[in-house]
This record gives structure tokens, sequence and C-alpha cells, in this order.
């Protein structure tokens, strides 16, 4: 009688079982190749976090993809500075279990998540209150987008100059460090700076073909004024074509004359001819850097006197505000110390002469109100004074005959080196939208990025006044 034998052999593997397993097998490989350290997930996800707490100006998707790229490239090189300190005394680096590693996975992502939320529902806010259009998914896909590209970027850019010094050994690199920075020191940032000297001065001195040049004998560049049409600038040739029609504007130029007592003189004397003292309220304005005066302060000053005003500015600078504020702050001073000297002195001599004003934004609040010792001398030498945006938040306190400007969103008024261990003084503020909670350092942080987009919020929001910066000048009532 013959056995049967039956075969233990599997059968065939059906396709899609066939599948799954490779995929599982590839997915295994895979895996465990790519596994950050702790520590870097860590990093990315508190600089992401970092970079999306709440600031004070609604922020635009690229912006945002730069801040945050900034951040955890930054978040990563601390990192690195932490695990060579740690590897030098302890000579390795603890291991982590992979229950460890999911458990910070899952937090960082969490995190990063909430971080998320949190900042749309802050940028929501923001945008109610400045009346700005919304934020969408289309926002954050490109953030997220923006943000990794840049990241990857700035790593792999990073990583490439220290396999580089790597290579090349740290002796070699410090004498080529020493060998290039001579030059660089000697040649070439002398180079950069006359550079951008002649920049800034080519784009004071571009016209701006929208502009007309005035007709009326009230305004300099006139054809009857003493202070040339070209000589003004680009910002000078804004101020005397903007404003109200009904008013006396006189500006003089950094071109217009030699050096700054002799364009304090040509001011007086413009005033004279354009009949500026004959009104009877005359404006010192201090322009910022550029020498740049808010049109909408001149359309404030105009309804604040019903049109009987003369304004003159004394430009002192052509380069950016940052620039000047940097390396040049000194000049507004002495600009705006020159300039009320000079109409004071000669306001001194008319029997019935015009009540003078003192008013500056930003860098030419700074300088117009370093012209007085105290507010005793502001209150003999000034009938009022109007300070808008005073970098930092300094400045004299508001008074009877002192109003100062400052929006709770400016980041002008708010950055300082004071703001990384304490908050900022709001009291003196116009809560003009809501006010992020401090962090220290965070806050810091987050100003100093939004000073950026300063100048781009809308009118009354940010570091942009609006007409209050005229209408709000105080009387001339005995204090």
């Amino acid at each position: 009688m013959s056995e049967i034998v039956t075969s233990t052999r599997p059968g065939p593997v059906p396709a899609r079982h066939r599948l799954r397993i490779r995929l599982t097998g590839s997915l295994r490989a895979l895996l465990p190749r790519y596994r950050p350290p702790v520590a870097t997930t860590l990093a990315v996800a508190a600089g992401t976090a970092v970079s999306l707490a709440p600031g004070l100006l609604p922020r635009t998707a690229a912006a945002q993809s730069v801040l945050t790229a900034l951040m955890v490239a930054l978040a990563l090189c601390l990192v690195q500075f932490a695990r060579f300190v740690v590897r030098h005394i302890t000579g390795h680096i603890p291991a982590r279990t992979e229950r460890t590693r999911r458990v910070v996975y899952a937090a960082a992502a969490a995190g990063v998540l909430g971080a998320v939320v949190y900042a749309e529902l802050w940028q929501h806010t923001l945008r109610i209150a400045m009346d700005v259009a919304p934020t969408g998914p289309g926002y954050w896909l490109s953030w997220a987008f923006g943000a990794t590209l840049l990241t990857t970027v700035i790593v792999t850019a990073v990583r490439g100059c220290g396999r580089l010094l790597r290579r090349i050994g740290w002796s070699r690199t410090l004498v080529m460090a020493v060998v290039a920075g001579l030059p660089l020191a000697l040649f070439a940032v002398p180079a950069a700076v006359s550079w951008g000297d002649r920049t800034y001065a080519a784009a004071n001195a571009a016209a701006d073909p929208g502009l007309v040049r005035p007709v009326t004998v009230s305004r300099s560049g006139s054809a009857e004024s003493m202070v040339s049409w070209s000589t003004l600038g680009r910002e000078g040739q804004r101020f005397v074509t903007g404003g109200p029609p009904s008013g006396v504007q006189v500006y003089v130029g950094l071109r217009s004359a030699p050096d700054l007592a002799s364009r304090a003189a040509l001011a007086v004397r413009e005033l004279e001819r354009a009949g500026g003292f004959d009104r009877a309220h005359l404006v010192v304005a201090v322009p910022t850097g550029s020498g740049w005066v808010d049109a909408r302060a001149l359309r404030g000053f105009g309804a604040r006197f019903n049109g009987d005003v003369a304004v003159v500015a004394l430009q002192y600078s052509y380069a950016p505000s940052w620039v000047t504020f940097l390396f040049g702050r000194d000049a507004a001073t002495a600009s705006a110390r020159a300039l009320f000297t000079a109409v004071e002195q000669r306001i001194a001599t008319m029997e019935d002469p015009p009540r003078l004003h003192l008013y500056g934004q930003s860098l030419g609040a700074l300088g117009g109100s370093a012209v007085f010792a105290g507010a005793a001398e502001q209150n003999r030498r000034v009938c009022s004074a109007l300070w808008a945006g005073m970098p930092g938040g300094g400045g004299p306190e508001p008074g009877a005959r002192t109003t100062v400007l400052a929006n709770t969103s400016d980041p002008v008024v708010h950055w300082s080196l004071d703001l990384l261990w304490r908050p900022p003084d709001l009291t003196a503020t116009h809560r003009d939208a809501p006010t992020p909670p401090w962090l220290p350092v965070v806050s810091f942080l987050q100003t100093t990025a939004d000073l950026l987009g300063s100048l781009g919020a809308p009118p009354g929001h940010g570091h942009r006044y609006d007409t209050d910066q005229g209408t709000a000048l105080p009387g001339c009532d005995p204090v």
C-alpha cells in the first residue's frame, strides 16, 4: 500500500502581498537611516515656535518664512555649540532610547502645530484691528514651503563651509582669514561705505517724474524761491508739492547751501521771502534721516491752524533713517538746533511774531527733542511741541504743551536692548491694536523683525502716524 506524501511547501504568494512585503521592507530599511537627533528635533521645533510668537504687526508669508528659517538656523547653531561643549567635557553624547525619541518627536510636532494655530489666531486678531485682509490656508502653505527651502539652503551652506574648514585645517583657515580680512578692512569696507554714500546721494538727487515744480510764491523751489528746485532733493520736492495749498512750506536741501550754518540762514531768508513770518503759526519740522517729512503731518498742521501756518524743514542727511540712526544721529540734533535757533532769533526781533512750534517724527523726534535741556526750557522757548514715533520710546514726557504720539503697534517705539530682559513701558502709548505678551529675548527678536515692516502698516498703525501729527499740537496756554 503506497503512502500519500503531502507537500509542505507554501503556495505562490499573491502579487498584492508581495508588493506590500517589499514596501514594508523598504520603509524599514529607510526609516532607521533617517532618525533626526533628539536635540536637532527640539531645536527645529523651538526655532519655529519662537518665529511664530506674537508680533506687533501683520506679516507676509515671505517675511514669516525668512524669520522662521533664521530662527531655526540660530537654534541649530546653539545646539551644535552645546554638543561641542558636552562632548568636550564628558567625552561623549548620551544615547537616547527609542521611546525617548518617539516622545520627543510627538511633543515637537504637537508644539509646532500649536504654535501655528496660535499664530493664525494672533494674525487674525491683528488684521481685524488694522483692517487688513485675513490669512488663509495658502498663507501657511507658502510659509511652510519657504521656511523649509530657506532652512535647507542655510544648513547646507553652513555644513559645506564646515567641511571645507575641516579639510583645510583651523590654522590655515586663521591665516587665510587674516590675509583676506586685512584688504577687506583697508579697502573693501571703505569702498562699500563710499558706494553706499554715492547710492543714497544719487537716489536723493533723482527727480520724481510725478512731481511738478510749484508755481506759488509760498513754496520753496518756485521761480521766485531762493532755493532752486534741483537742490531740494527727492524728499524736499515732495515736501513743497504736498500739504494744504494755503500754507507756506519752506525746505532747504543738503545741496542748497555748502554748510549747516548757511543752510539755516537760507531757511530764514526763504521764510521771509515766502511770507512765513506773517503767518499766525510757524512750525519747525525736523525730518527723518532721509529728509522725509510726513505729508499727513502737513495736512494736520493746516487743519489745526485753519491754513494760517508756515512749515520749515532742513535736510541733514539723504541716507535711510536706520543708517543715520546708527552712524549719524548727531546730525539730526545739530540740524534741529541750528534751524530752531536761527528762526527763534529772527522772531525775537519782531513786534508781532508768529507762535513757534516744533515737530519731529522718528529720528526727527529724537533730534528735535534734544534742542531743549528740559521741559522748563522748552516751555519758555516754544509754544508747543509734538513728537511722533520716538525711537526706543524715550524723550520728553507728555505735558500741557508737549504731545507724544506712540502707537502700541510701533516697533520703533518698542525696540531697545532693554527689551531682552524687561517689558517696554507703554504707559504713554496709544493702544491702536492688541499688544502681544512680553517674553524675554523672544519679544526682542520679534520686535526686531517687525522693524522691517514698520512703515508697511496701514495709516494710524505701526510707524505710520496720521494727521493727528498736526491736529494734536497743543495750544500755547500758560503752564
